[in-house]
């Protein structure tokens, strides 16, 4: 089993229904074709680069995944059948990559585990008014 990840760009006139149902259709893909999800993340509507198909902004996902190698092209056949699909790459991690993606979602996940202690921290108790 080898370490796979794939980011993939989504056209920015879906809808969230739209989007979430997109990025479940690849995961399922995945799933469906002996590979497992390590990690999957929604990055959101950011700015191209440079236009694509006359658009300058799109919706960005990522999926961490193992699995065999015949599984990228099942999955990119997937992403090139998809006109919602602007834009992809899937690369093979090596144990580098694989040490960063698992560092950098530890550091991630320290973040927002710290603004939520960070936020209740800030919230002020009610004041109980008395009749």
């Amino acid at each position: 089993m080898n370490n796979y990840e794939t980011v993939f760009i989504a056209t920015p006139v879906l809808s969230e229904a739209q989007l979430e149902e997109l990025f479940g259709k690849f995961q399922g893909v995945i799933t469906e074709n002996g590979g497992q999800i390590v990690n999957a993340e929604a990055w959101g509507l950011k700015k191209l680069a440079y236009a694509i198909q006359k658009k300058t902004t799109g919706y960005y996902f990522l999926i961490e995944f193992t699995g065999e190698g015949d599984l990228i092209e099942k999955l990119e056949k997937q992403y090139r059948r998809d006109e919602r699909v602007i834009r992809f790459l899937s690369f093979r991690q090596d144990k580098h990559a694989v040490e960063y993606s698992i560092k950098r979602r530890n550091k991630l996940a320290g973040k927002v585990n710290a603004e939520v202690v960070e936020t209740e921290a800030n919230v002020e108790p009610e004041a109980v008014e008395e009749a």
